[in-house]
């Protein structure tokens, strides 16, 4: 069944209904994104766990798990946003990095999937845990993946990951402290077009996995590029689907047994599900530049001053007008330009603009800089606008803060 967009004059409602700006998702997309890259791997035993710091409301979480996923946890406290959405703790894969050991401890009492990045953690491990708790251990295969720093994690710099190089150390650490090992995990960043940045992955976790005789599952990440441009290249997930199950059943065959193939997508599950519409505040000329100023910035979308994102930006408030030429800026005392020389439809003050792509990493890495508040976020689920989290308030912002008396 072909996917049923919202329309402009839908986004209009929602704007004028909640106000702006605010990030609205669309459930049937998240649905249609998580069945694709399901479908692309059907010849094997594939298990999809969402990367919840791409976005992490307990609606959109819902969602997910109603469709089967399973989730990938960073943080102890996303473990507990995915226990409190009422995923089960076998369905959960923690992997943090450079953290106390004693969160991973309390992710070990939480009951799930451990994974370590760390020969002095796994060492750790080894000796709290023993045999009775397995793990599964991430390796740095040394695969530069994606197009900026921030988003390739695989490379020799990379602060991710165990050496592949170091594997005869993991080894010898494993053995003598009788750790259990039941998965290994890769991952090479984002925005990956090409297979072969895959497969030459998934050769070294198959020469790796060689080594190991209790594994459950391989679990290779994620990074598939989704479309921020009209007509942008993207990864061809059914291609990727193809070559890597082809590869991984010939693994199963020589290795014994059928594992598990693990993948934790984020950005590809929601990212065109969101969008953020705000409003123009301002038309602003200069002697060399058209600004147009909306009520956001920064703190609501840091992508593209982060990454150097570009994110799709339309004025669904006057479709048929002149096009013309603008940068569109928010309202941050910093220079947070979300879109530069835009060709955008004549911008009025009070329009309503469309941000394009803006499901992943959007809300979850808002801010409140400036001492401005974060957006409401809107669910649509056949046709109808929920409000999924409100708009913040004042009191929000000083909910923690202590007032001291007579200090001063």
């Amino acid at each position: 069944m072909e996917l049923v967009k919202i329309s402009d004059s839908e986004y209009q409602k929602i704007a004028q209904e909640f106000g702006t700006p605010v990030y609205v998702y669309h459930a049937e997309s998240i649905e249609h994104q998580y069945q694709r890259l399901l479908n692309a791997f059907p010849s094997v035993n594939v298990k999809l766990h969402y990367a919840l710091k791409a976005l992490n409301n307990i609606n959109v979480l819902r969602i997910l798990k109603a469709q089967g996923a399973g989730l990938d946890a960073v943080s102890i406290q996303e473990v507990q946003l995915g226990l409190r959405a009422g995923f089960a703790p076998s369905e959960i894969m923690y992997t943090p990095n450079c953290v106390d050991f004693a969160e991973i401890k309390e992710a070990v009492a939480l009951g799930v999937h451990i994974n370590i990045d760390n020969i002095s953690i796994l060492e750790h491990f080894g000796h709290e845990f023993g045999a009775t708790v397995p793990c599964c251990i991430r390796l740095n295969p040394h695969i530069m993946a994606g197009g900026h720093s921030h988003i390739s994690v695989g490379h020799i710099d990379s602060k991710f990951g165990i050496s592949i190089y170091q594997l005869r150390h993991v080894l010898r650490v494993v053995e003598s402290l009788k750790i259990k090992v039941n998965g290994l995990h890769m991952h090479t960043g984002s925005d990956i077009l090409d297979a072969e940045v895959f497969l030459r992955g998934a050769e070294l976790l198959f020469d790796a996995a060689r080594s190991f005789k209790d594994l459950e599952f391989m679990d290779f990440g994620s990074g598939f590029k989704v479309g921020y441009k009209p007509n942008d290249i993207v990864t061809d997930i059914e291609e990727i689907g193809e070559k890597i199950s082809a590869a991984f059943v010939t693994f199963c065959e020589e290795y014994g047994r059928k594992l598990e193939l693990w993948f934790e997508p984020g950005k590809f599950i929601v990212s065109e599900s969101g969008s953020l519409l705000v409003k123009a505040n301002v038309i602003k000329q200069t002697t060399s530049t058209v600004f147009v100023g909306v009520d956001s910035g920064q703190n609501h979308l840091i992508r593209p001053m982060f990454y150097d994102a570009y994110h799709h930006i339309e004025n669904i408030s006057h479709a048929d007008g002149a096009m013309r030429l603008y940068s569109v800026v928010g309202y941050i005392c910093e220079t947070d330009t979300l879109g530069y020389d835009r060709k955008l439809q004549e911008v009025r003050e009070g329009d309503v603009l469309r941000i394009h792509n803006a499901g992943a990493y959007g809300f979850s890495m808002s801010n409140n800089y400036n001492a401005r508040l974060r957006p409401a976020e809107v669910l649509v689920r056949n046709g109808e606008a929920h409000l999924i989290r409100r708009r913040e308030v004042l009191d929000d912002l000083i909910r923690s803060e202590i007032e001291l008396e007579g200090l001063i």
